[in-house]
């Protein structure tokens, strides 16, 4: 589909890639160190110690498409859901 994932925290790059890897997630991690993310996209607050989960889609312009809330626990169908949306707008 020519999408690119990307995983954006507060936290230290190269723990969460270990965590990723052992997870097996395939997709770059970024740090958000000034939290310029997390406030665009309103998943934190400059007091929050931690920003929301949530996924944002967006268009090869960055332009948002869809947002999705996350919850601090699980997935559930998160992944699916963001799966078909985008095979639903960029194609298979």
């Amino acid at each position: 589909m020519g999408v690119q994932i990307v995983g954006v925290s507060f936290g230290n790059v190269s723990t969460l890639q270990s965590w990723a890897e052992d997870e097996g997630f395939q997709y770059d991690l970024w740090k958000d160190d000034d939290r310029s993310l997390a406030l665009y996209y309103g998943a934190a607050s400059m007091s929050s110690g931690v920003p929301s989960r949530m996924s944002v889609l967006l268009d090869a312009n960055g332009n948002q498409l869809l947002e999705y809330e996350i919850g601090f626990f699980g997935f559930g169908s998160h992944p699916a859901d963001v799966l078909e949306d985008a095979q639903a707008i960029f194609g298979d």
